[in-house]
């Protein structure tokens, strides 16, 4: 089952479902598969599966079953495990990184959203959407602890981490707030109003802002982490629903659904900048590691590269139906899951030229690569 907004997590990521399509092969003189031994794991949400893809060769592996409607997966820092959220068993799965087999699902609350990992690789959090908890749980044993109530009817979604691995954020649908968590004690604090509807977040480098995508008011909150108080409301477009913060921590982009563009924020100031126009719906966003492209999905069978040092829009690159987007850690590729046509396309980042398209399993979902 998906959020409300028809949105989920994987990680720091948020999807959309986009108009279907065919990817385009990019030509033989330009398919580079980078250096990356690195593994990308794909949930398909359709058939309960996870399919692992190896980056250096681009072929899928053998598929992974899972628990049902998996809406979400997140990698531990030591690329060990992946743990996929499944919304339809209220269940979280371990993946064995070295062996692709599935563990022992883990129990935790109904329709499990997003779930996401502390940099220091001790707890995962869950967010139980239909029963307003967040379960945490111990990465060393694979156990759940006792579920943390963030308010009944709250819908929890989607959470963020700060770098010290102190303090979980999870955004309330339901109830226009964010409940921090102290990881410490595994306790909810003061709940922090935001905007309407609040669709994604994401935590700066520093760990010392939060910024909140409201989807319902065209804004974003920034949370100052120290005193856990919202600041003043940042106008954007109309529909935010994701968010990524280039890795120097400068600069904030809100993708703007209904208004087909890109807002950059000046995270120094918290200003909005001029916003940048893509064809489409704006949707999914990831930045490379070294913060010189932004990559937004559209509903026009594309994904838009935007070049951060001008904040200026490159020429769209044909991907089917895109929905979802990861980078490998190198930068070399990112690579998109299209739900309707079932596949995922990389795109070669040095020429944003898309590579042949990789056959998943229906309705290919969440992304997340294992370092």
């Amino acid at each position: 089952m998906l959020s409300k907004l028809g949105v989920a997590v994987a990680g720091t990521g948020l999807v959309i479902f986009a108009a279907s399509g065919t990817a385009a092969a990019a030509p033989a003189a330009h398919i580079s598969r980078g250096t990356d031994p690195v593994t990308a794991y794909v949930a398909n949400v359709g058939s309960d599966t996870v399919t692992p893809i190896d980056t250096a060769t681009n072929t899928a592996l053998a598929q992974i079953t899972v628990g049902n409607g998996p809406t979400a997966i997140a990698v531990t820092p030591n690329g060990k495990t992946a743990y996929v959220a499944d919304s339809g068993s209220a269940s979280v799965t371990p993946i064995d990184t070295a062996t692709n087999t599935a563990g022992t699902a883990i129990p935790v609350g109904e329709n499990p959203q997003a779930l996401a990992i502390t940099p220091n690789g001790k707890t995962a959090y869950v967010s139980d959407s239909d029963v307003g908890t967040v379960t945490p749980i111990n990465l060393a044993t694979d156990t759940p602890l006792a579920p943390i109530s963030v308010g009944a009817a709250s819908f929890p979604a989607y959470i963020a981490i700060t770098p010290n691995s102190k303090t979980a954020y999870v955004i309330n649908e339901d109830a226009d707030t964010v409940t921090p968590i102290d990881t410490a004690t595994n306790t909810a604090l003061a709940p922090i109003p935001v905007g309407s509807t609040p669709a994604a977040i994401v935590i700066t480098p520093n760990g010392k802002t939060v910024y909140v995508a409201n989807s319902g008011s065209g804004t974003v909150t920034p949370i100052n982490v120290a005193t856990n108080t919202a600041l003043a409301p940042i106008a954007v477009g109309s529909s935010p629903y994701y968010l990524a913060i280039t890795p120097n921590g400068k600069t904030v982009y809100a993708s703007n659904y209904s208004s087909g563009s890109v807002t950059p924020i000046n995270v120094a100031t918290n200003t909005a900048l001029s916003p940048i126009a893509v064809a489409g719906n704006a949707a999914a966003l990831a930045i490379t590691p070294n913060g010189k492209t932004a990559y937004v999905c559209t509903g026009l069978d594309a994904v838009t590269p935007i070049r951060t040092a001008t904040n200026t829009a490159l020429s769209p690159v044909t991907v089917g139906g895109p929905s979802q987007i990861a980078i490998t850690p190198s930068g070399a590729t990112a690579y998109v899951t299209s739900d309707l046509p079932g596949t995922v396309t990389p795109i070669e980042t040095a020429t944003n030229t898309a590579l042949p398209a990789i056959s998943a399993q229906p309705n290919p979902y969440a992304i997340a690569i294992a370092p």
